[in-house]
């Protein structure tokens, strides 16, 4: 009952999570002309990844159980996303908004982690048959909202998220009790955030793997920014069984065929070793922006090509940013290895994140027509020129010196 109650907990977060954020950019750009600041709309996410890592690691585990923080923060985060979902003549006002429901939401991340982990007896066999109701809901998220004829270009996502965000505050209450980790610890800012063990690290090889890493969060931010809104222009969709299924249910297709990926990734790092894996993984980012660049005639999509860049989204994110974790833990010892991966996360979820979006956003700007239509050859191919200087740059300077081993 315990771990059925947790997958409900990661569906529920998953699933309010993903319902609205994938359609934002289509949201911003043809519901409400907000054209201009979709790459900052999606930046919010790294600016509040960095400032909850500090808030989990300075308040969340010293003075409060983490099931009665989740609930909290949820309940903000579904009210704030109401908020937001009314906005719609004040640019400024909408980002405002989207930042504080980020600083409620980011939060809550770990925070279900936690819960998670303290409610489990084998993390390494059981966590993962609970986190993968989390991927769960995304897809389910999705397909919803592909079902719905329009409800990309409208706020009811928002509102659809909103709900579900206050129903997992309310459930969160009931979740088994998890106590305050580090209460009466001293707990430094650098700690928190993995530098005192990251900057006491020579290797050059690591050094080589966080560079091209966060170079790839760019592409990867055009993606989250801007693939919904692309797909839209290009009336991307499907016909089954009599329904249409528009971009944002196609794009469940990348999770789906994530989940194969990731169940074979153990066995692909012990084949390829971590250095072709991560070739691989950032080469299929240029191939991906490729594939979306060329696949479109006009107004139309060429399917088989998009399809194609959208399923191979478990290449492009599990074999660099789950097997960069993995590589990431093998690199320390155990007692260092949670700081380490809270850098890891600062580089790819923080950091990463507020740069790539921003760059993006530019990128984007500079190629509207006078007629306002968007030149999105131009626009993917920058992404695709990053994700391939990045991978020949690793290809040719990476040396990893310790014996390769397959993932525990």
């Amino acid at each position: 009952m315990v771990k059925l109650r947790l997958s409900i907990m990661m569906f529920a977060q998953y699933f309010a999570w993903g319902v609205w954020l994938v359609p934002l950019g289509t949201y911003m750009s043809k519901g409400l002309g907000f054209d201009t600041i979709i790459g900052a709309a999606y930046g919010m996410v790294g600016i509040a990844t960095v400032l909850s890592t500090l808030f989990v690691g300075m308040i969340a585990d010293r003075f409060m159980a983490a099931e009665k923080l989740l609930g909290i923060l949820s309940i903000c985060a579904g009210a704030a996303l109401f908020w937001v979902s009314t906005v719609t003549a004040s640019p400024s006002l909408f980002l405002f908004g989207l930042l504080l429901h980020f600083l409620f939401y980011a939060s809550t991340i770990p925070l279900a982690t936690a819960i998670a982990f303290n409610a489990i007896g084998d993390i390494g066999r059981e966590f993962p048959a609970v986190r993968v109701w989390g991927t769960i809901g995304w897809i389910v998220a999705g397909l919803l909202v592909g079902l719905i004829a329009g409800a990309a270009q409208t706020a009811l996502p928002m509102r659809m998220a909103a709900g579900v965000y206050l129903a997992l505050g309310l459930y969160a209450f009931t979740l088994p009790a998890t106590p305050p980790r580090a209460r009466g610890r001293v707990v430094s800012i650098s700690a928190i955030f993995g530098l005192d063990v990251i900057l006491r690290h020579r290797e050059a090889a690591f050094w080589i793997f966080i560079a091209c890493t966060l170079a790839l969060m760019i592409p990867r931010s055009f993606y989250d920014t801007y693939a919904n809104a692309f797909f839209a222009d290009k009336d991307l969709h499907l016909s089954l069984f009599g329904k249409r299924i528009e971009a944002t249910g196609i794009q469940t297709a990348g999770q789906i065929f994530e989940s194969l990926i990731l169940i074979s990734l153990p066995f692909l790092l012990g084949r390829l070793g971590i250095k072709r894996v991560l070739v691989i993984g950032m080469g299929a980012w240029a191939v991906r922006f490729l594939l979306f660049g060329f696949g479109y005639h006009g107004a139309t999509a060429i399917m088989p090509m998009v399809l194609l860049g959208i399923i191979i989204h478990g290449v492009c994110y599990d074999f660099l940013i789950v097997s960069g974790q993995i590589y990431v833990d093998r690199k320390f010892d155990a007692e260092a290895r949670s700081r380490a991966q809270s850098f890891f996360n600062l580089i790819t979820q923080g950091i990463g994140i507020v740069i790539g979006s921003n760059i993006a956003g530019v990128v984007y700007g500079a190629n509207i027509g006078t007629d306002g239509v968007h030149d999105w050859r131009a626009i993917w191919i920058v992404p695709a020129v990053i994700a391939f200087i990045a991978m020949l740059l690793f290809a040719l300077t990476f040396r990893e010196k310790i014996a390769e081993a397959p993932a525990a």
